[in-house]
């Protein structure tokens, strides 16, 4: 939850307590405002959940990019390796068919 998200919150208790506040002493201007602050509040929530919900999509694209870079990495280490190995046995074949 980032700023937005909380100060969206807040902006729409306040405007609901203005509202009421507004309504009940009889003054329509406090009501309306209280009612704008709420819409305020709604926007400002909205907002901060479209930036938690790109941020969350960055980190989950990042994982998903270090991973897939891991495991290219292991599969060239392995590829590495058993070339190594394939070179080694080949040596060793030709030096035991030599050795005959």
């Amino acid at each position: 939850m980032n700023n937005d998200t909380v100060a969206g919150k807040f902006d729409q208790v306040a405007g609901k307590i203005k509202q009421g506040v507004g309504e009940a002493v009889g003054d329509q201007s406090m009501a309306n405002r209280g009612a704008a602050e709420q819409v305020k509040g709604h926007a400002k929530e909205a907002w901060g959940s479209v930036k938690d919900t790109a941020a969350n999509a960055n980190d989950t694209e990042g994982t998903r990019a270090r991973v897939e870079g891991e495991n290219a990495a292991h599969h060239t280490r392995n590829s590495i390796a058993q070339g190594a190995e394939n070179i080694k046995n080949s040596i060793k074949d030709t030096l035991d068919n030599s050795r005959r």
